[in-house]
């Protein structure tokens, strides 16, 4: 009884201990980016670097730690707007805070462009998660027709992750800030003077929808699958009839004698 009774406050301590070396992680490595020493982040956390061995066999495990905890909070913050009544609106705006806010983090910097090249992947969950529900307000958004349908998410990902970069340069030699996301946002737009993207290169079996661009599944049998969902196939049914109905008829528009 003895033992079990001092082995809850033991680990109430653990618990506390990680908790304090996370956090401080976490400000360490918004401030310093990864160079930060390990033995200065013990310090924070009022902490031996025994301590942070424990819970985090490396530097490199515990930044990871510390980024994924940052990623959930920008997914948690999209999941919340996925269903907000202007979906155009909260595209634009939560692309522009993840940028402002990120920008800041030299941590989130640090391990956005190293995963832009391949090189790191701070936690697969994480990243798949937040991945996941910026597609859905990328996809509401494009249905509300205030975003441009030959974007695919990974182009979205791309452009936040080099906008983050030049926004960076820009607070580091104290420019105002906003500008480069601004001509992001502008260039994921809807409108008439926008240069026409080249379809991505496909697979062997990989098509796309004629209307969002998304990917289709293969046909087992009959004809190729033209679009992604019913909903897409409704829109382009729509799109036909309206077509067939403003053409003109034989005879109209000729030359008169």
């Amino acid at each position: 009884m003895v033992t079990s009774g001092a082995s809850a406050p033991a680990r109430a301590d653990a618990r506390r201990n990680r908790e304090l070396v996370l956090q401080a992680a976490r400000s360490a490595f918004e401030e310093q980016g990864l160079g930060v020493p390990l033995g200065e982040i013990a310090r924070r956390a009022g902490v031996g670097a025994g301590t942070v061995y424990r819970h985090f066999p490396s530097k490199d495990a515990l930044f990871r730690a510390a980024v994924a905890d940052r990623v959930r909070l920008f997914t948690d913050t999209a999941r919340d707007l996925a269903d907000a009544a202007d979906p155009v609106a909260v595209f634009f705006r939560f692309l522009a805070s993840v940028v402002r806010l990120a920008s800041r983090n030299k941590a989130l910097c640090d391990a956005l462009e190293a995963a832009g090249e391949g090189g790191y992947q701070p936690s697969p969950q994480a990243e798949r998660d937040f991945t996941e529900a910026l597609g859905v307000l990328l996809v509401r958004a494009q249905q509300a027709g205030g975003v441009r349908k030959d974007v695919g998410l990974d182009d979205v990902l791309a452009l936040l992750v080099g906008c983050l970069s030049m926004e960076q340069r820009r607070v580091s030699s104290g420019a105002s800030q906003g500008r480069t996301t601004t001509l992001m946002c502008d260039g994921l737009r809807v409108g008439r003077g926008v240069t026409k993207l080249p379809r991505p290169a496909q697979g062997r079996n990989e098509t796309r929808c004629e209307v969002c661009g998304g990917p289709v599944s293969s046909a087992r049998t009959g004809r190729p699958a033209r679009f992604c969902g019913g909903a897409c196939r409704q829109k382009a049914h729509r799109a036909r009839a309206r077509a067939a109905h403003t053409a003109p008829t034989r005879g109209e528009g000729g030359s008169r004698g």
